[in-house]
Order: C-alpha cells, then structure tokens, then sequence
C-alpha cells in the first residue's frame, strides 16, 4: 500500500473511531412512537438534532449564530451565502456535516458537493459526513443501515436512503454533474482561499468566473443552495469578490469576540481570557485578521521593514516629551478609534513611548492620560494636546470627571486643526521614517494597541478607507515636536539601543 494511502485510510479509521466512541448510545425499550417523536422534534430543532445525532461535535453548547445561520439557510431553497465566521467556530463542521443531515432530515432528499481547495482536500472533508452515515449507531437506529456496498467509495457515496455526497477540487470541471436525474441542491466552497489565490489577482478572477458560471450551472431544480465557509483574512480574496459581483448573497459574518473588551461570541465554548491570550500569542495584526476579520493591509509608503524597534532614552532625558488625543465618541465595534499617542524627542530623532488606541467612549482614553501622568517621575512633564474641532461641552465634562476621579491636573489643551488634507498630512512623515529618525519603544512591540497604530499607518496609501486615527495623532505629536528641535543637534545625539531586527509583519 502506497504510504499516502495508508494515511488516508488510517485517517478514515480515526474518524470512525471517533464516531464509535462518541457515547451516543439508544435506548433499546423505546416505542415506536417515541422515535417518531424525536425524529420529528429533530427536524425542527437543529440544536436538539446536532445534541442528540452528534454528541461528539457537540462537547459545547451550540451558539446563537449557528442555530439562526442553520435555519436561514433552511428556509429558503434558493440560498446563497457567505458563513464568514472567525477561525475555531465550527464552519466546516455545520456546513459539511449538521447542515446538509439537517436538510435531509427535513426534505427526504439530498445531493451534496463538497467544493475543496483540491480534489483530495475535498475528498477528506467529506469523509466526516460519510462516517456518520457509516457508523453512528444513532442515525443506524432511527433510519436504517446507511452504508450502501458498491457505492460507498472516496470521493462519493450515496446511502440506501438517498443522501448523496460528492467531492470535487476548486476550478475541476463540474458540468453535468448529477447521479441519475439527480443534480446537486447543495454545495458548500470550504476553505478555498490558498497562499496561491491571494497573490495572485487573475487566479482570484478564474475562481471567480468558475463559481459564477460553471458551478451555478450544475443547478437544475427548484432546491438550489450554496454556501462559503471562509473566514475574510486578507485584503483581496475571490470570494470577496463574488460578495461584491452577487450582492443579494446573505454574507453571515460573526467575529470571535469583542474587540475591545475581548468578550466571546460564542461564550457558551470561549472565555474572556481565552481571547485576550490567544491576541497575546499571535500578536493583534494576526489575531484580528483570523478572529475579527480585519485583514492585514501593507501599502506602499509606510512599510514594516522601516520600522526602527529600540530601547528608549531615559523617560527624563527626553528634551520634550508630547500626548495627542485624535478623539472619537461613539465607542463601538465599527466607530473610529480614540488614539493617544505619546512621542518624544531627543536631538533630532523621534520616540514612540506608549499609546491607547482603542474603539472606546472618551472616558477611557481621558483615564488612561491620567494614569500614565501618575507613573511619571517628578520633573518630566507631558503636553497634551487635543484638536479643538472635536471640542465640545461632553469632552469638556469628561476631562474634568477623569481629572476629579484620578486626582490629576492634565492641563490638555485645544489646538487649531490643521490645514490640507489628512492624507497629505500623514504623508509629511514618510521623510523621517526614510531618513532613520522615528524610532518605536521595544516594549511595546507585542502592544495590543501600538500594533493597531501601525496597522493603520501601514495601511495609509491613496485612495485607502482604513481607519487612520493613531496616523493622525502620530503627525500632529510629530509636526509639535519638530520646532523644538535644538539647531545644532546632530546625529549623534540620537540615543538609544537600536534594534536590528526591524520587521514588525
């Protein structure tokens, strides 16, 4: 046996093995009418269908979104949609196992396709339906032995009651694909995005033209579904792309928690603290583009590879040290970002120190101000600073609730918004960047906050629709600081330990 073959079956056995061993035993003293009851509770309750079916995918409690995604999809047979869940929340497992048995519960009737990242992708994911059909004793019971010999192989089966399920490889021809009369009524795309597709934009574009034209042709019937089971990671996917082209799609997106707070989704399975570890770990540029779905963006003005990393100056050895506030009301997961950002100088080169950039209610961000003024040492002052277009008698009353609370005398003040656009102004800082003088705080390369800052920054490029909050603060910290640069301070008085390994992607 061929040694890919051999992992292949014992891959398989392992699946069995698990459905064996799932606890999900049957009651041999039921009545015939107590079966008929559950079957019937079964069709119309998925979280008691998945609970009583599959005990062995069911070791947390089913969440809110996947019992409503579930019906909506049920619910109409002509659906098409997107189920843009984050990472680590039962995409493939509802929409490649509960979803299409669910469906033949209801309907008598089934056609089911797999659509892989290539054909032996797909031949793997369809062996977790084809096992359950195979060997759960629960399903055995209620609607007979399933396995039908002779048509039971890699790649496609159909049960002795008439489920169907096939698998074919993303871009594989799929004209007049059907078993008998029968043609598909159900596809599932799982997982289709590759290092391959994302790179390549005229690749993105045949995937694009396939599903839109071959695939959607196999259907031939009043049942019609087709589902995405991807989370939306990068900034150029193709099924972001059919998202734009089929707008009636349903896009079904559920982020892992909170981005603020780190609150889960699906609490009934994640913690709090599961989250704020999992961002810690991987680094909030990677986090959010698996679990929040807010893809990674490099531009081509401010790039990674410029990014200065060092041990900074003492905090009392700055000639000048500046806080600006760019801020922002609404604090929730869509709003702009409350950015304090803290620069100082020292002879000609500039220091990022800390921040808070956060989608949060000022009163946050005023707190955080106070509590990094009290860590201060005596005789180091900072200047914050705030543009006084955003002035208003509630900012007015915040800084002086968070002053009052946290025995603190800021002494913030207002200043004149500058002229030109954002953009342009942002764009003043490329020259420092280039010329090796901003420098970043080592300590806080693992920042949850100074990593949002410079995803914006590095986001920064015409025509971008980002969020540039932290960008902004950082110029207008910058554009305070240069005037206060001595005349004939050289080179030399740039201090600090500097960081050779300078990519921050």
């Amino acid at each position: 046996m061929k040694l890919a073959d051999k992992k292949a079956l014992e891959r398989y056995q392992n699946k069995l093995k698990l459905v064996r061993s799932s606890g999900g035993g049957i009651d041999p003293n039921e009545t015939a009418a107590e079966k008929k009851a559950r079957k019937e509770r079964a069709k119309k309750d998925v979280k008691f269908c998945v609970e009583y079916y599959f005990p062995h995918y069911a070791t947390s409690e089913c969440a809110d979104f996947q019992i409503q995604w579930a019906k909506k999809v049920k619910k109409n047979k002509k659906f098409k949609g997107f189920a843009k869940w984050a990472r680590g929340h039962a995409k493939s497992v509802w929409n490649n196992i509960i979803i299409p048995f669910w469906l033949w519960l209801n309907e008598d009737d089934m056609y089911f396709v797999i659509v892989g990242q290539n054909y032996d992708r797909a031949c793997q994911l369809l062996e977790d339906i084809r096992v359950e059909f195979e060997e759960n004793i629960r399903i055995i019971n209620d609607f007979g032995e399933q396995k039908n010999v002779g048509k039971w192989e890699n790649g496609f089966f159909q049960t002795n009651s008439g489920f169907i399920g096939q698998a074919i490889g993303l871009g594989q021809s799929c004209r007049g694909l059907r078993v008998g009369n029968k043609r598909p009524k159900l596809f599932n795309c799982d997982d289709l995005e590759t290092r391959k597709t994302l790179k390549n934009e005229r690749i993105q574009d045949e995937y694009v033209e396939w599903v839109s034209g071959e695939l959607l042709g196999t259907f031939d019937g009043d049942t019609e579904r087709l589902i995405f089971s991807n989370n939306w990671f990068a900034p150029k996917m193709f099924i972001k792309k059919l998202a734009v082209m089929h707008p009636n799609w349903f896009v079904h997106e559920v982020i892992a928690c909170d981005p603020v707070t780190f609150e889960p989704v699906w609490h009934q399975k994640y913690t709090r603290q599961h989250w704020i570890d999992k961002n810690a770990d991987m680094g909030t540029i990677f986090f959010r583009a698996e679990y929040l779905h807010i893809a990674i963006i490099v531009g081509k003005i401010f790039k990674p590879e410029e990014t200065q990393w060092c041990k900074l100056p003492r905090i009392d050895h700055f000639d000048i040290i500046v806080g600006h506030w760019d801020i922002a009301y609404a604090g929730t997961p869509t709003s702009d970002y409350n950015a304090v950002r803290v620069w100082g100088l020292k002879g000609k080169a500039f220091y990022f120190i800390n921040c808070f950039v956060k989608q949060t209610k000022m009163r946050q961000a005023v707190d955080w101000m106070c509590n990094f003024q009290k860590m201060l040492p005596n005789g180091v002052y900072v200047h914050w600073r705030y543009e006084a277009q955003f002035w208003n008698d509630e900012v007015q009353r915040t800084i002086n609730d968070s002053e009052a609370a946290n025995n603190v005398e800021l002494g913030i003040v207002k200043v004149d918004t500058p002229r030109g656009k954002k953009y342009d102004r942002i764009l003043t800082l490329q020259p420092y960047f280039q010329n090796g003088r901003i420098f970043y705080n080592i300590k806080m390369k693992a920042h949850n906050d100074s990593s949002i800052g410079l995803e914006q920054l590095y986001a920064i490029q015409p025509g971008y629709n980002t969020h540039d909050d932290a960008p902004d603060a950082d110029q207008q910290a910058i554009s305070f600081l240069s005037p206060h640069i001595e005349p004939n301070s050289g080179n030399q008085s740039i201090m600090g330990k500097y960081e050779p390994e300078a990519r921050f992607l």
